[in-house]
């Protein structure tokens, strides 16, 4: 039986946001994650999909502490039986755990120290985290490196040196040095080429089956998503609106957000038609938010019911989660079908 490793309870992240017209009003909390819950199971990968703006990177950092939560918990399942409120550590205690969730950023050209050398960058966390030898922790960089593909006769150069695609992999190797259990992938192939984004995948891929590491991946671009995760979580303006395995996600979504997100997936096939829907309205403002279902301005299938109840997370399917009032009486069109109809 599959065991979790991490629990996300109620997360709340509110940012102050400071007024532009007077110096002396008080600043407006703004609320980019709004009472965000899911649990993760070992071994699998969770990609997170919306677009631009809907809080997918505020909450892979506010996982891994990169920023603080306003609220809620993360409750982190260590291998030995223990569950313990990840955000709440402090101390010693916070050190012991942290090293087991480890994060790789978007971008390689700005997540890499140009001042130090790649040895260093992968050899940092070790010595950060444990006590050893100077000839251990060049055994475990060298190890790092070769799985990695990272050519160990450059271990001593600077980032600057290398391309996109090999810091990526500096940065992978960086993220795997303490041997995690969990590592949140932030956008971690949007920066490169196309034919360098599949060497990438291939590689977390071949890594998760070698040390069974599990992975949040946090993307907008569901080509990829489709090819790499066993779950999907779709936001939208701060909140999960549909959670589902990757098969019954594409193939039935069950909210329009996401019959929106599917329809620009591009197709291999040059022959065939897309009907690609297109969202009218303005994309709403986090500082003011609509009433009832945040998504209604934008929603073909809005009712009057949508813009005056908020619509609650729940099971409309084995294990496929959304956030939709007609989830049961839509038929949404999925990634690779062209017919739907509404109510």
């Amino acid at each position: 039986m599959t065991k979790t490793i991490l629990d996300v309870v109620n997360m709340n992240k509110d940012f102050q946001v400071k007024s532009k017209t007077s110096l002396f009003r008080k600043p407006t909390p703004v609320r980019v994650l709004n009472n965000i819950s899911f649990e993760l199971m070992a071994g699998e990968t969770l990609s997170i999909v919306g677009e631009s703006g809907c809080g997918k990177t505020t909450l892979g950092r506010c996982i891994v502490r990169g920023m603080n939560a306003s609220s809620g918990d993360v409750i982190y399942h260590t291998e030995d039986g223990q569950s313990i409120d990840f955000l709440k550590l402090k101390g010693k205690k916070s050190k012991q755990f942290r090293k087991d969730i480890q994060m790789i950023f978007q971008d390689p050209y700005s997540s890499l120290s140009p001042r130090m050398s790649v040895f260093d960058i992968i050899s940092e966390p070790l010595t950060a985290n444990f006590k050893l030898k100077k000839s251990e922790i060049e055994e475990k960089v060298m190890e790092i490196a070769e799985k990695t593909g990272l050519n160990v006769g450059y271990l001593k150069r600077y980032p600057h040196a290398f391309s996109g695609g090999q810091r990526q992999r500096i940065a992978i190797a960086r993220a795997l040095i303490t041997q995690p259990r969990l590592i949140v992938c932030d956008e971690a192939v949007s920066a490169l080429d196309v034919s360098i984004q599949a060497q990438i995948i291939n590689l977390l891929k071949d890594l998760q089956e070698q040390f069974q590491i599990t992975y949040i991946f946090i993307s907008h671009d569901l080509s990829i998503v489709q090819n790499i995760s066993d779950r999907v979580a779709v936001m939208h303006l701060g909140r999960i609106v549909e959670l589902a395995t990757t098969d019954s996600l594409f193939s039935q979504p069950r909210h329009p957000y996401t019959e929106a997100l599917m329809s620009a997936v591009p197709q291999p096939d040059p022959e065939l038609k897309k009907n690609r829907i297109i969202l009218e309205g303005e994309v709403p403002n986090p500082a003011n938010p609509p009433s009832g279902c945040h998504f209604h301005p934008r929603c073909a299938y809005r009712t009057d019911k949508c813009i005056e109840e908020v619509p609650q997370l729940r099971e409309v399917g084995h294990n496929h989660f959304t956030a939709c009032h007609y989830a049961e009486e839509l038929n949404l069109r999925g990634a690779e079908n062209e017919t739907a109809s509404g109510i």
